[in-house]
């Protein structure tokens, strides 16, 4: 038998986990390991920072259930992956990252971009481990997987010294791992809880259904759309987990979020975490007399931040089936109660409040005239990233997601930046569904070269750019450093091969869309909005 590089060893073990798609920086010790990927049929996404390579790592695994793939160069290249790994490991989602490191024969040395690079990312990723064997690669790359998609997903970071990727390694040596080191069971839950949890449904006066991301790692939307056929409870989401059922089924009252979390008796929280997004699931936010049946598959995550009535340990589509099964015949899923009337009737007045912004033909043009006419252009089956601060929160109640996996955003961190990076990985994963980018101008500074690497790939996400001047809105305290002025980032994608147009009214911004869409080129819209306009002033998003 012959010998295998380092690299080599690992390109192969992707292979076998059936990894198709790379994203990565060039540089040294590691471009061999993406070339050897490459070599074997991998999709390769070359990308002009680290951080974004790590960013679309985190959108591809969100998008596939997958975990993505990131690749940096040693020192400070490792250094770069920091943002967009802290940013996955929030959003518990699953991400493996290699990283070069100065050849172990110069260690202490002070040789070329040392590092300590292990304990600079053990607190920012879900598990972290130095290889210095290289017949052992095989070994750590199925720790890293196991561990990615363990209950808690998250991001693991495997650190390979320059002469352990370019090192030979005989092949009879080579501790090949090959299937039944990880389970793909699916446990469910326990049928008492599920008993009860269906009683405390059945006698609520105002239930509630929140599910979050682990139903979307489930792949569970099926499921919990039966489940709400089945029992007529209004149902809302986490920001993460948007679109696992259509918003608008007819019991989703999205504009009557903050009525509907108040006033709830009962919730059912299934697949999300009590973190701040959901206000640890603590009053006001939520009645501080509400009972909480609280659905994980991490154990750790029941009663987190706030009391659980009814814990149930399981994953979420088997326990959406087994109380499907139980509620048969305990539901009128088509009577109007009167808890279903007041949050129609609240999402209906919230809605209306917004019409005159939705159709304003002010200049500078108001965010939600944006958001409008976004929504009418972009297909169902679009998938929508959206990075900013007042245009994310414009977003979020102007348009609405109608497919599970087809909604990104900052997500727990609020990580700005992440649009373009997003929008290339979310391409990347699905190379035949439209996606569209809705950033802020400020976000868009971040990442913004990143649309060299869309156009490099011809990777044809549209981006449609709200630029209020600066970031935030001039409403905001603390403006100090907000300005940025009406910056012609259409120009700068026109000069890297892309398509761009700048739009100054109301009525030009459908038309220009569209010219994007049919222009076949990665494509940014850069539309001049209202920097007065503040979501929680003109909006009232608080009161939803």
């Amino acid at each position: 038998m012959g010998t295998l590089r380092g690299e080599e060893i690992i390109a192969r073990c992707f292979q076998q986990e059936g990894v198709d798609t790379i994203f990565f920086m060039m540089g040294g010790p590691t471009s061999g390991t993406a070339a050897a990927c490459l070599d074997l049929g991998m999709q390769g996404i070359y990308v002009r920072h680290e951080q974004a390579a790590a960013m679309m790592a985190h959108a591809y695994s969100r998008v596939t259930g997958k975990p993505g793939i990131c690749i940096a160069p040693m020192g400070p290249g490792v250094a770069n992956l920091v943002t967009g790994l802290a940013n996955a490991q929030a959003d518990a989602s699953p991400v493996i990252a290699i990283g070069g490191s100065a050849p172990m024969r110069g260690w202490t040395l002070d040789t070329f971009q040392e590092m300590e690079q292990i304990p600079m990312m053990r607190p920012i990723v879900k598990s972290a481990y130095r290889i210095d064997l290289g017949y052992r690669i095989p070994e750590y790359i199925s720790i890293a997987f196991r561990e990615a998609l363990d209950a808690k997903r998250g991001p693991v970071y495997l650190d390979l010294p320059g002469d352990i990727l370019a090192g030979k390694v005989e092949e009879e040596k080579i501790n090949w791992v090959t299937g039944n080191y990880r389970t793909e069971a699916r446990p469910a839950g326990d049928p008492a809880l599920i008993r009860k949890a269906i009683d405390l449904l059945a006698e609520a006066r105002k239930p509630l259904i929140l599910t979050g991301s682990g139903v979307l790692w489930s792949r569970a939307e099926d499921d919990l759309r039966a489940f709400v056929d089945a029992t007529g409870i209004p149902f809302f989401t986490t920001p993460q987990g948007r679109g696992v059922v259509t918003e608008d089924h007819e019991r989703s009252f999205t504009g009557a979020r903050s009525t509907a979390f108040r006033e709830a008796d009962v919730v059912l929280v299934i697949g999300a975490r009590a973190n701040s997004m959901l206000s640890f699931l603590r009053a006001p936010r939520f009645s501080p007399d509400a009972k909480f049946i609280n659905v994980n598959l991490d154990g750790r995550e029941i009663g987190h931040n706030r009391a659980a009535e009814i814990g149930i340990i399981g994953d979420a589509k088997l326990v959406l089936q087994q109380l499907a099964s139980e509620a048969k015949g305990r539901f009128n899923p088509r009577e109007e109660t009167p808890w279903v009337s007041q949050l129609s009737a609240k999402h209906r007045s919230n809605l209306e409040r917004s019409s005159p912004l939705l159709h304003s033909d002010k200049v500078p043009i108001h965010p939600l005239r944006l958001c409008n006419e976004v929504k009418n252009i972009i297909s169902r089956d679009t998938i929508l990233v959206v990075d900013g601060h007042e245009i994310l929160n414009f977003a979020r109640q102007s348009i609405p997601i109608y497919q599970a996996r087809h909604s990104l955003n900052a997500g727990p961190h609020g990580c700005m930046g992440v649009g373009i990076p997003f929008g290339i990985g979310a391409k990347a994963a699905a190379p035949d569904t439209p996606v569209v980018v809705l950033s802020g101008d400020g976000a868009f500074g971040w990442n913004g070269m990143e649309m060299d690497s869309a156009i490099r790939h011809k990777l044809n996400i549209v981006v449609v750019v709200s630029n209020n001047a600066g970031f935030t809105s001039r409403k905001t305290g603390g403006n100090v450093g907000r300005e940025l002025g009406y910056q012609r980032y259409d120009k700068m994608v026109e000069a890297l091969g892309g398509y761009g147009e700048f739009v100054e009214k109301p009525d030009e911004i459908r038309p220009a869309i569209e010219r994007a869409i049919k222009s076949g080129k990665p494509a940014l819209v850069n539309v001049c909005t209202d920097p007065e306009a503040q979501a929680t002033t003109d909006m009232g998003f608080a009161g939803y």
